[in-house]
């Protein structure tokens, strides 16, 4: 990095929850309309997300989080607008090339092998790592069983990182559903990726699961420097982890800052207490 652009990126970076620098911009969505048959889904949506922050996403039910994170992460084709990652510039992505470029995420209705092992289906978001070709893993030849070995070692600390030892052989449809959501935590983040989504991780849970999930969310921003996009209607919760949070309703966006700045905000009090729009 020559000295301009380190000055640059000093000037960008901002200090959040427990004086922690943030970096520079490394999601920006620009203008992001998306209609489903003329029903407008989002409408001239922009936010940014810094290297290493907790950026929420959050509104009340059927506000437009869940097609935003769908937009983000190339399910949906937005008809207006761009998305940047990293300075490269979409306006469509598709979910591999998302995933390729380091942006992973979980799922609300939880996306894992009910049948299978913690361990395998955890082993399972390391499958974009993997170097070496089926056959040659199926045969396990020396270097596809070393890259193997390496990768249960990386899924051996996630699942330590996650205090789930005690359940890596049990098989996931049989833990209870905060544990269950801890797995699929774990699934994404053993992709190592850069940018994490977490789509509703809080959803159905009691007050100590949403604490726990709380804690390991802000871990795994410490200790992997994740970046961390979430959505959330539950807005106790987010209040409490994130650098800032951008609000939704009705497709628009009402509100963006600081979580206290955003606790303040006319807009976003109407929405959440249902006063008339």
């Amino acid at each position: 990095m020559n000295a301009h652009n380190h000055t640059e990126a000093s000037m960008l970076a901002t200090t959040t929850r427990g004086g922690r620098k943030d970096g520079e911009v490394i999601l920006d969505v620009q203008n992001i309309s998306l209609s489903f048959g003329g029903v407008k889904a989002l409408t001239d949506i922009s936010f940014n997300v810094r290297e290493h922050e907790v950026r929420a996403i959050i509104g009340p039910n059927g506000a437009g989080k869940s097609s935003m994170l769908n937009c983000i992460n190339g399910v949906y084709q937005p008809q207006q607008g761009s998305i940047t990652f990293r300075g490269q510039t979409f306006r469509h992505m598709n979910s591999r090339q998302v995933a390729e470029m380091g942006v992973a995420r979980t799922f609300q209705n939880l996306a894992l092998f009910k049948g299978m092992s913690v361990l395998d289906n955890i082993m399972t978001g390391r499958n974009l790592k993997m170097k070496s070709g089926l056959l040659a893993q199926a045969f396990r030849w020396g270097p596809a069983e070393r890259e193997e070995l390496q990768h249960r070692e990386f899924v051996e600390h996630i699942i330590d990182f996650l205090e789930i030892q005690a359940h890596r052989k049990t098989p996931v449809g049989r833990l209870p559903y905060g544990l269950q959501k801890r797995v699929d935590l774990g699934r994404a983040l053993a992709m190592e990726p850069q940018v994490l989504l977490l789509d509703e991780p809080m959803a159905g849970m009691n007050v100590e699961e949403k604490q726990d999930m709380s804690r390991f969310i802000l871990d795994v921003n410490d200790e992997f420097g994740t970046t961390i996009v979430l959505i959330e209607h539950d807005m106790g919760v987010v209040m409490d982890i994130s650098d800032r949070v951008v609000v939704l309703d009705y497709g628009k966006k009402i509100g963006d800052g600081t979580p206290d700045e955003v606790r303040s905000n006319e807009d976003v009090i109407r929405a959440y207490l249902g006063v008339e729009h």
